[in-house]
């Protein structure tokens, strides 16, 4: 054997920002608690409000709980990748939950909205974005109406929001189908997408490197 180290360094997997997204209803939470329950190497993002916690509710686990004048203050500091105001309270994507994750060499996961998604692509254009879709308008549609939270307007509403975000899906790398009883495919589907992104030849640039610019 002339050369015992033909093979190293070929197989060097960097650590991935998984953005997933898709429009409102389609089971966004429902795939990011079956992915937390793979007990997978993932880091999960943890948002922060400017609300108290509610009873249950762990600091840093549920949410990470600052202040009005706080919250705001870190906004002015450009600790988050994205803050939106929401039923009067601060709702923000901390930057160094995704920054000191991806430096330690963990995947970083996190659910944003289909506007969050974009922020984030100009911000990490090597993010792996995932677009969630369901089995068909009838079965979202349905998913929306049965949560009983919204009235026929809003219903509505969100019906025409959808059809602009998915006029987004170009911008997205992977979409995968949650179907109605299949969480369980959609989640194994993450997973797969996952793996093979960390098996390509030419890996996405460190995402340590884009979030240093």
């Amino acid at each position: 054997m002339q050369d015992k180290h033909l093979f190293d360094g070929l197989y060097h997997p960097q650590p991935l920002l998984i953005v997933i997204s898709g429009t409102s209803g389609v089971g966004k939470d429902a795939v990011l608690c079956g992915l937390k329950q793979r007990k997978l190497p993932l880091h999960f993002v943890v948002t922060a409000t400017s609300r108290p916690p509610r009873a249950n509710e762990v600091a840093g686990v549920d949410y990470f709980f600052f202040p009005r004048e706080e919250f705001e203050r870190r906004i002015a500091n450009g600790e988050f990748v994205e803050a939106t105001m929401v039923y009067s309270d601060w709702k923000g994507i901390p930057r160094w939950q995704i920054e000191d994750a991806l430096k330690s060499g963990k995947d970083v996961v996190l659910r944003v909205d289909v506007q969050g998604a974009m922020k984030l692509r100009k911000m990490y254009p090597e993010a792996v974005l995932i677009f969630l879709i369901p089995e068909s308008v009838d079965e979202w549609y349905n998913r929306l109406r049965h949560r009983n939270t919204d009235t026929s307007e809003e219903l509505e509403l969100r019906l025409a929001t959808a059809y602009k975000e998915v006029e987004q899906i170009g911008e997205f790398d992977y979409v995968v189908l949650n179907a109605r009883d299949l969480l369980e495919q959609a989640v194994d589907d993450i997973v797969q997408i996952i793996n093979s992104e960390h098996h390509r030849v030419h890996h996405r640039k460190s995402l340590n490197d884009s979030s240093a610019q």
